[in-house]
């Protein structure tokens, strides 16, 4: 499907864009700007990614949706790619030199709400040559119902800011383009993380939430101020030792994320927790992981490999 990236497995990573938390004051203005400089965050970058696979792990889902809890299932495939920075697209040709390793990230969530389905995907590329490239260069979300289809992208554009479009078929959103602060993504944290989560950022900042959040909410693309933690896991959830919790509070939006995960190379997510209002209730969406393999599924679509599916729990 892909070549390989070629790069060095001593290079230490993990970058956050993040912009704290604004205050009126000079004083805090002043701090604020220092804050806002970009930061190298390091995490070890393994042999792991780059042995001609990709990692597939299947969720068991819990969604909230329209003020009631959904079974369904996540698939998540990370997997490295060489991208390019200009275009923002997958280096296909190997004939333009912008171009930069990066893990990539696709999420499918799959569930019902009454007679009818949702599908909704999300892929976020996010460099790992972080002191060339320090921001996630690109996020996409399209979500699909009986009712129709929506779609977002986030483009890094420079400078600091976020080129995002919107195309919707309701009528208030409808067909928008925006220039938006290039603030922290809580799309980009499972690619933070599995990157290398010692120097996650923790504290008070302005994170733009998930963009499936926003587009099943219809919620305007901006930040919010959040806080932001990392502890040890001391729930009864999971199983296992070694295990970290990252938590982004929204606080007045009612959202909260929560991620465990190992702390271990190579960082597997273990599953997470959305708590979000849905029709005048707070509910908690959970995925948890049943399945995982790695594997190079680009070569096996032939319909010999179908029974390969029930290896993921599909």
């Amino acid at each position: 499907m892909h070549k390989l990236l070629l790069f060095s497995f001593s290079c230490f990573l993990l970058f956050t864009a993040c912009n704290a938390v604004q205050d009126s004051s000079e004083k805090a203005s002043a701090a604020v700007e220092k804050k806002s400089v970009p930061g190298h965050f390091k995490g070890g970058l393994y042999e792991y990614w780059y042995e001609g696979k990709a990692e597939i792990n299947t969720y068991d889902l819990e969604q909230a949706r329209y003020g009631d809890l959904r079974q369904g299932q996540v698939s998540m495939i990370f997997v490295s790619e060489d991208f390019l920075t200009d275009k923002q697209v997958k280096n296909d040709n190997y004939s333009n030199p912008n171009s930069t390793p990066i893990i990539k990230t696709n999420m499918i969530r799959r569930f019902v709400t009454g007679i009818y389905d949702y599908s909704i995907m999300t892929s976020v590329f996010t460099p790992t040559k972080t002191d060339e490239q320090p921001h996630t260069l690109k996020v996409t979300t399209s979500l699909q119902d009986w009712c129709g289809q929506t779609f977002t992208q986030l483009n890094y554009a420079g400078g600091g800011n976020w080129d995002q479009q919107l195309r919707s078929y309701f009528e208030k959103e409808g067909d928008t383009n925006l220039s938006l602060p290039a603030d922290f993504l809580e799309d980009e944290v499972f690619n933070r993380i599995r990157s290398g989560w010692e120097n996650l950022p923790t504290g008070d900042y302005r994170v733009i939430p998930a963009t499936n959040f926003l587009l099943m909410t219809h919620q305007p693309y901006q930040a919010a101020r959040a806080t932001i933690s990392l502890n040890d896991y001391t729930g009864d959830d999971y199983t296992g030792t070694g295990l970290k919790t990252y938590v982004i509070d929204y606080g007045g939006l009612g959202r909260k994320l929560e991620v465990v995960f190992d702390a271990s190379s190579p960082y597997i997510i273990r599953g997470w927790d959305e708590t979000a209002p849905s029709r005048g209730k707070s509910l908690i969406t959970k995925a948890r992981l049943s399945h995982q393999k790695r594997a190079p599924y680009w070569n096996q679509n032939g319909v010999k490999d179908e029974p390969l599916r029930a290896d993921l729990g599909l």
